[in-house]
C-alpha cells in the first residue's frame, strides 16, 4: 500500500469502533483514499454493547463539582456505581489528579458548552447517513429520561437543564414522578422512589454494534481497504512525518494517519514522545429481550442518575448499561457487577419479564480528564498524524460530528 501509488490522498484511520468508521465514512464521503487498520474486528470494542443512547442534548460532563462530596463513597464503599482502584501507574495517578481539578463549575460549564455544539453536528452527520443509506440499527427517537433520586439532585439536574438551555440546547422540561409515568408507562412501579426526572424528548437511541457493521458494509461497497486482526505495533516516523503503520503484516503507508484506538490511543502515542491524557472508563452492560406488552419494558430511553444506570430500548431488546470504574485495562465482568445491573432492571421494571439471557459485557471507554475528545494534531506531533479519541460515554453521540471537524483539518492542511 503505497502513498505514492494513490491517485488521491491516503489516509489510515488506526480503529474500527464507531469513532474510527464514522471517520472513515466522512473520509471517503469526501474523496480520501481509506484504508482501516483494527487488531480485532470492526465495532468489538468499547462500540459492542454500549448503552445504546444518544445523548445529542443532556451531556452533563462526570468532571463536575459535584464530584467533591462522592470522593469518600467512590474510594471506599463496596457497592458505588463508580469506583477507583489505584494502579501502580503513573498515567491513572496524572488522569485523576487532573480529573480532580476539572471538577470546577467553570470547568464543566466550558465542557458542556463545548460538547453541546459537536453533538449537534453530530446529530446532522448521523440524520444525513440515515436519510441517504438504509441501515438497520434498531433506531428509535422516543426521548429520555433522567430520574433523580432525591430533591438535592432534582435541583442540581435543573440547573444543569438551565445551563444547557442558555447554551442553545433543545427543549427539556424538569418532570414530576407522575408526569414522567405519563410519558413512559413503564415507570409506574418505581415513582415513589425518585423525586423528578429531566425529560429531554428529541433523544435518541441505537445500535451502535449495527451501525459499525452497517458502516462496513458501506465502506466496503466504496472500496475503502479493511485489515483486521492487525495489531499497530509503532508508527514509523522520518522528520516530521508519519511514513507508515507497522504490522506484524508488515508497514501500510499513507499519506496521513488518523488515530481512532480508544484507550489504546496512549501507549502508542507514547513511543512517539506524545502524550494522549486518555485512560479507561470501564463500563458493562446486559442485553435482554423484553416483554412487548404495553407498559411493560420502557420505549423511553431512561438514566437513572443515582445508580449510574441507563435503559435503552432496542427493537425486542433492552440494553441495560452502566458504572464507571477506572481500575486500569481490565475486561473481567465480576458476578457482583452483572448482579447489580439486574437488580436496577428489576427496580425500575419489574414488569418487564426480562429474559435469562442476559449476554453479559465489559468495555473500556477511553476517558479524557475534562470529558472532551482529543481531536486534532498535537503540540510537537508529526504534521501528518491526527487524533480523534477520549469520548469517554459519549463515542456513539460524538461520532460523526468528531468526524466531520477531523476531515475538515485534513482538508486545511493541504492534503
Amino acid at each position: 500500500m503505497n502513498a505514492s501509488s494513490q491517485r488521491r490522498p491516503h489516509v489510515c484511520v488506526l480503529g474500527a469502533g464507531i469513532v474510527g468508521l464514522a471517520a472513515a465514512w466522512q473520509l471517503r464521503r469526501e474523496g480520501f483514499e481509506v484504508t482501516v487498520v483494527d487488531r480485532a474486528q470492526a465495532g468489538t470494542g468499547a462500540s459492542a454493547a454500549n448503552g445504546a443512547q444518544l445523548s445529542y442534548a443532556y451531556v452533563q460532563p462526570l468532571a463536575d463539582p459535584g464530584i467533591w462530596r462522592q470522593l469518600p463513597k467512590l474510594l471506599f464503599a463496596a457497592d458505588s456505581p463508580l469506583k477507583l482502584r489505584l494502579q501502580p501507574d503513573p498515567h491513572q495517578w496524572a488522569w485523576g489528579l487532573q480529573f480532580l481539578a476539572a471538577c470546577r463549575a467553570g470547568v464543566s460549564r466550558r465542557t458542556t458548552a463545548s460538547l453541546l455544539a459537536l453533538a449537534a453536528e453530530s446529530r446532522a452527520g448521523f440524520e444525513r447517513l440515515m436519510a441517504e443509506e438504509r441501515i438497520a440499527c434498531d433506531f428509535s427517537a422516543t426521548g429520555k429520561l433522567v430520574l433523580c433520586a432525591d430533591e438535592a439532585s432534582f435541583a442540581a439536574a435543573r440547573r444543569q437543564m438551565a445551563l444547557q438551555r442558555e447554551l442553545g440546547s433543545p427543549t427539556q422540561h424538569a418532570l414530576s414522578p407522575a408526569e414522567c409515568v405519563a410519558i413512559e408507562p413503564a415507570l409506574a412501579g418505581y415513582a415513589p422512589r425518585f423525586a423528578g426526572a429531566i425529560h429531554t424528548p428529541s433523544e435518541c437511541a441505537a445500535d451502535c454494534h449495527q451501525v459499525c457493521l452497517e458502516l462496513l458494509r458501506l465502506l466496503l461497497a466504496q472500496g475503502v481497504r479493511f485489515a483486521f486482526d492487525t495489531p499497530v505495533t509503532r508508527l514509523t516516523r522520518s522528520a516530521d512525518r508519519i511514513v507508515a503503520a507497522d504490522t506484524p503484516r508488515g508497514p501500510i503507508e499513507a499519506d496521513a494517519f488518523v488515530v481512532a484506538l480508544g484507550t489504546a490511543s496512549h501507549p502508542l502515542a507514547r513511543t512517539l514522545g506524545l502524550r494522549v491524557p486518555v485512560y479507561p472508563l470501564k463500563g458493562y452492560s446486559l442485553t435482554l429481550d423484553v416483554s412487548e406488552a404495553p407498559g411493560a419494558a420502557p420505549r423511553v430511553s431512561v438514566t437513572d442518575a443515582a445508580r449510574k444506570v441507563v435503559f435503552a430500548r432496542l427493537g425486542s431488546r433492552l440494553r441495560v448499561a452502566g458504572m464507571a470504574e477506572l481500575v486500569g485495562e481490565n475486561t473481567h465482568i465480576p458476578v457482583d457487577r452483572i448482579d447489580s445491573l439486574v437488580a436496577s432492571a428489576q427496580a425500575l421494571f419489574p414488569d418487564a419479564r426480562c429474559s435469562d439471557d442476559l449476554r453479559p459485557w465489559a468495555g473500556l471507554r477511553p476517558a479524557t480528564p475534562t470529558g472532551l475528545p482529543v481531536l486534532g494534531r498535537l503540540r510537537g506531533g508529526p504534521d501528518n498524524l491526527w487524533f480523534n479519541t477520549g469520548h469517554g460515554a459519549l463515542g456513539f453521540t460524538l461520532a460523526f460530528g468528531s468526524a466531520q471537524r477531523l476531515a475538515a483539518q485534513l482538508r486545511q492542511s493541504g492534503l
